[in-house]
């Protein structure tokens, strides 16, 4: 597994930590190969009941990393072209049987884990970090997180998972509202809007006591509750990483979406062609 994330196992509790604190555990194609690795390990072991999930360092996970988007950005269509074609890490990769890629599955995965998942969640949780949030069953969240929906600020659509786990959460003219002005907003905006499960100053200290708390009950009728969730929830999934996948596959290295990253870069007014 990568070094980009690491997993120690106590007493029934699984804490998984994103571990690139110097860039505020970003996302390049090593962290996602990491967070897609972690969580198949913990399909394996049986005497994991809870995970919880957090970030080292100032934050959870501040998105894609400005690398990616500064390729796109000089590269243009090649760009675009090259990054599909990589193979370890690629986010966009599918592997077989699966109805996500793999950036989709670094936050489906979480739900598909038998136990619980609780997030931890400070400093920052942006685009992508946000949406493997998202794919916990709970989040504990600073009340000073910033937080948002940023892919319509680089020109791209939320494509992990983001727009079906926003329709569970919250109303759809706020789940759209999010998504289409890309604002930032804070971890107590989040738990007004239901967001964040419960808000803590000290997120993964509470994370890990809920965890002891979760783990003293009976395994089997937890995993069989999150079963029972899970299968109310999931209809139509497959279907939306589908649409997912098509609606990012228009944007990615269009005109549009490299004007959003360079104007990005460049700290000026975007220039869009209609």
């Amino acid at each position: 597994m990568s070094d980009r994330v690491t997993v120690s196992i106590s007493d029934g509790i699984a804490d998984v930590r994103l571990n690139r604190a110097d860039k505020r555990n970003a996302l390049d194609n090593s962290m996602f190969q990491g967070i897609a690795d972690a969580g198949e390990q913990l399909k394996r072991i049986r005497d994991v009941r809870v995970v919880v999930l957090s970030g080292d360092g100032a934050s959870f996970c501040a998105g894609l990393d400005f690398s990616s988007m500064q390729a796109l950005a000089d590269a243009g269509d090649n760009g675009a072209e090259q990054a599909a074609t990589r193979r370890d890490g690629n986010p966009g990769e599918m592997a077989a049987g699966r109805i996500t890629h793999l950036g989709q599955q670094i936050c489906w995965v979480w739900q598909e884990l038998p136990m619980p998942v609780i997030a931890a969640v400070h400093g920052h949780a942006l685009g992508g970090g946000l949406q493997i949030a998202l794919g916990a069953d709970i989040r504990i969240v600073h009340p000073d997180t910033k937080m948002s929906v940023r892919e319509v600020h680089w020109g791209l659509v939320p494509d992990m998972t983001g727009t079906f786990m926003l329709s569970k959460l919250v109303r759809p003219d706020i789940a759209r509202e999010l998504t289409y002005t890309a604002r930032v907003f804070d971890g107590n905006e989040a738990h007004v809007l239901g967001l964040a499960t419960r808000l803590s100053a000290t997120p993964l200290r509470d994370a890990l006591l809920l965890a002891r708390e979760i783990s003293g009950r009976s395994p089997g009728a937890v995993r069989g509750s999150k079963a029972l969730f899970n299968r109310l929830d999931h209809d139509g999934a497959a279907e939306a990483f589908a649409e997912e996948r098509r609606a990012i596959g228009e944007q990615i290295g269009s005109p549009n979406q490299m004007e959003a990253v360079l104007s990005g870069f460049e700290k000026r007014a975007p220039v869009f062609v209609d």
